[in-house]
């Protein structure tokens, strides 16, 4: 077994304080002696951020770029999980056996640098996976997508199966260069002279931040990062050669009191309004290194990830409170797509000309739309499958197929619960919406009479104050049935508190039309 990536999901609004979503690993560690490494195509959360999850569990080969791998290890280093991962770094166009795997790697444009396509050379030809991808003509570094590396294998040997990004499948023309965000940024710049300029955005995008930090050197203003994961990613960037901003034009946020706030860029995390961000204390008015003026011109430059629109906006009317001017991608092309749009994906399909094709990375409306692209360039429709998670498709000489399935669901992180499941979601989602209502009673078991209550108590599902008739009401039903219920010599506690929740839910639902969660609880007095 070859792992391609272990990433984490961002949980959506209505996950009840979810902190992150995890795939089942249970498969792979029921297979653990048979995992030969985890190829990383590249360095975002979605493609690695689960990493040290899984190795915590499982000792193996990493395998990547060197920026990959260096962002690998400061996520595994944080948890004290060094110890479990061979790192290998390959390189542009390199190829390399690993046990049964005989591997060949491409270079792929995207918004982390040094993304990489894999091919895997077997018996029953080759399997390309493209990793995200796009074909900026003109990136920031000069790193293309290597069509001719990938055109020249598909001549020679041939594509037997091909697994390709689909987030833009579904979205006409092409993505724009990552280069042209550069003079949308020197022209805000320009426009918003004379006032503080506070930069959000991915702190993986070093492309990005070197095209904010260009503009801001172009206007003699200093660059000060902010956030952990900004920091550390600039300094490893800046290491690596990658990165290019003068020592003297990088100030740490300690020294922000020291310079003149009309000549300073801070470079921020926080663009998808995570909670505890820098941007987010900055909108909250809880950073500990400034405070929002109406000086300030706050520019996000990326576009909200699907489930997160509502915490950026939370974070726009925050600052706009605070007085700042906010621009965002809504009204000015600050962010670039790093994902491919139709029409790359077309000339994707073009040259790899692959037998049999399995969209991948996408929600399922972008797998169908890539489908339909690879029909439409000539792939056959019985050799083109959309596959869901945990589907196994068998790649042989003569196409795919299905071959049942492995187990492959979610696990919900929540603090240092490893795994509070779909149950506890659903009790969550339930009291966010429809509240609780609490029904106590005492009995005399050997008498089979009430002694105490029934009391019913309520939070979320009315305001008690002004609820007064309709829990007296609910009281009166729990006692009704609590009473018939003890008249069978039979019934036991459990009875009784069935008998109470079936009385009190059918009240509340006539009364009402919510439907809380119901806690009766009946306790025995001898």
């Amino acid at each position: 077994m070859m792992l391609i990536d272990c990433g984490l999901l961002f949980p959506d609004d209505d996950m009840g304080g979810v902190d992150k979503v995890l795939p089942d690993f249970s498969y792979v560690l029921e297979n653990a002696d048979r995992v030969e490494g985890i190829v990383i195509t590249h360095g975002h959360e979605d493609h690695m951020g689960a990493l040290p999850n899984l190795l915590k569990d499982l000792k193996t080969k990493l395998i990547g770029s060197e920026l990959s791998l260096r962002l690998a290890r400061n996520r595994l280093d944080e948890a004290n999980l060094l110890g479990q991962a061979e790192f290998i770094a390959v390189k542009d166009g390199e190829r390399r056996k690993f046990g049964a795997f005989d591997c060949q790697f491409f270079p792929v444009t995207h918004s982390v640098p040094h993304g990489m396509a894999t091919a895997f050379r077997t018996p029953a030809g080759v399997i390309l996976h493209s990793g995200d991808f796009k074909l900026d003509l003109t990136p920031v570094d000069g790193r293309i997508t290597d069509l001719t590396g990938l055109g020249h294998l598909a001549r020679e040997e041939g594509i037997a199966l091909l697994l390709s990004d689909s987030t833009n499948a579904d979205e006409h023309g092409h993505s724009q260069s990552e280069t042209t965000v550069g003079g949308v940024l020197y022209d805000l710049f320009h426009a918003h002279e004379g006032r503080r300029i506070i930069t959000a955005c991915f702190a993986s995008h070093i492309h990005r931040v070197q095209q904010i930090a260009d503009a801001a050197l172009a206007f003699d203003r200093t660059v000060v990062t902010l956030g952990r994961s900004m920091q550390k990613n600039v300094a490893l960037a800046r290491e690596m050669g990658i990165l290019n901003i003068p020592d003297h034009a990088l100030r740490d946020i300690s020294d922000l009191d020291d310079l003149e706030p009309d000549k300073v860029c801070i470079i921020s995390t926080g663009s998808q309004g995570e909670p505890m961000s820098a941007l987010s204390l900055m909108a909250a008015n809880d950073s500990k290194w400034l405070r929002i003026t109406s000086n300030d011109t706050v520019i996000l430059s990326s576009h909200p990830i699907p489930g997160n629109e509502s915490a950026v906006s939370r974070v726009m009317n925050g600052l706009v409170r605070m007085g700042a001017r906010v621009v965002h991608s809504g009204h000015s092309d600050v962010h670039a797509s790093g994902h491919a749009k139709a029409e790359e994906l077309k000339t994707f399909l073009a040259v790899t000309e692959p037998k049999n094709f399995i969209p991948v990375h996408g929600e399922y409306r972008h797998l169908v739309a890539h489908a339909a692209l690879a029909e439409k360039m000539g792939v056959d429709p019985k050799h083109i499958l959309v596959c869901e998670d945990g589907d196994r498709v068998e790649l042989t000489k003569t196409g795919i197929e299905r071959q049942g399935s492995v187990p492959a669901g979610y696990v919900y992180l929540h603090g240092t619960l490893s795994d509070i499941g779909r149950g506890l979601l659903e009790d969550r989602r339930v009291l966010g919406n429809e509240g609780v209502v609490v029904i106590t009673a005492t009995v005399d078991l050997d008498q089979r009479r009430i002694v105490g209550g029934p009391e019913v108590v309520s939070r979320g599902w009315v305001y008690e104050p002004e609820a007064g008739d309709l829990l007296d009401d609910a009281a009166d039903a729990a006692y009704d049935a609590l009473r018939k219920v003890l008249k069978d010599e039979d019934a036991g506690l459990g009875d009784m508190e069935q008998g109470m929740r079936r009385a009190v839910g059918k009240l509340v639902s006539d009364r009402t039309g919510r439907r809380p969660i119901l806690m009766p609880l009946v306790t025995s007095q001898h």
